[in-house]
């Protein structure tokens, strides 16, 4: 039988290290809660590493709907880069902002959907609010990793194929005071389920 060619010889290098690099990674399974340990739904939780750097890409087709005089949802997570629109679907106008660090923004009073989305380009948090409507809020925590998701009502997420290695696991809530940054904690995966907790309160 002839041996494959350099071209064919290289493909099958390519693809054994594509499945090695699948083979070393393994799900992360986090539990949330707050001070008195009761569990903390729509916590923010992230895996931090330069291969999640690396990892990351801009999302697409991430809206904040405004609707009955409130945010949808309430709390956004997006890598850094991503374009989100701000689609008005109430009958009143909206000035959507946001003067935080991470992103300051202003949407000056409009109906419909802007033709420019907001870039958040940015890691970090923004605080969006309503010039018009003061109890209107909503969060976007902007990350660096692929790696990320919200807790269920029972505090849980799970971060699937999470690379082997060492990374920091951040953990953030929007009952935080406003300005602190997400909790860290070192965070090892190997190749079997990693699970961790975290526990948010001041």
């Amino acid at each position: 039988m002839a041996s494959p060619s350099s071209p064919e010889r290289g493909l099958v290098l390519s693809l054994a290290l594509s499945w090695a690099g699948l083979a070393l990674a393994a799900p992360v399974e986090v539990t949330v809660s707050d001070a008195a340990g009761r569990p903390l739904a729509d916590a923010v939780v992230f895996v931090e590493s330069a291969a999640a750097r690396a990892a990351a890409r801009p999302l697409a087709g991430v809206d904040i709907v405004q609707a009955q005089k409130a945010f949808d949802p309430a709390v956004t997570v997006v890598t850094t880069g991503t374009a989100v629109a701000f689609p008005n679907r109430d009958t009143v106008r909206h000035h959507v902002y946001s003067f935080s660090p991470a992103k300051r923004f202003e949407l000056k009073l409009y109906v419909g959907t802007p033709a420019a989305p907001v870039v958040f380009d940015t890691p970090g948090i923004a605080v969006l609010g309503c010039n018009i409507h003061d109890n209107m809020a909503a969060w976007v925590v902007i990350v660096e990793t692929p790696w990320f998701g919200k807790t269920d009502a029972q505090g849980r997420v799970r971060l699937p194929e999470v690379p082997a290695g060492r990374h920091q696991l951040r953990s953030w809530h929007q009952d935080m005071p406003v300005g602190m940054p997400a909790q860290t904690q070192p965070l090892v995966v190997d190749t079997a389920v990693v699970r961790a907790s975290v526990r948010l309160g001041h």
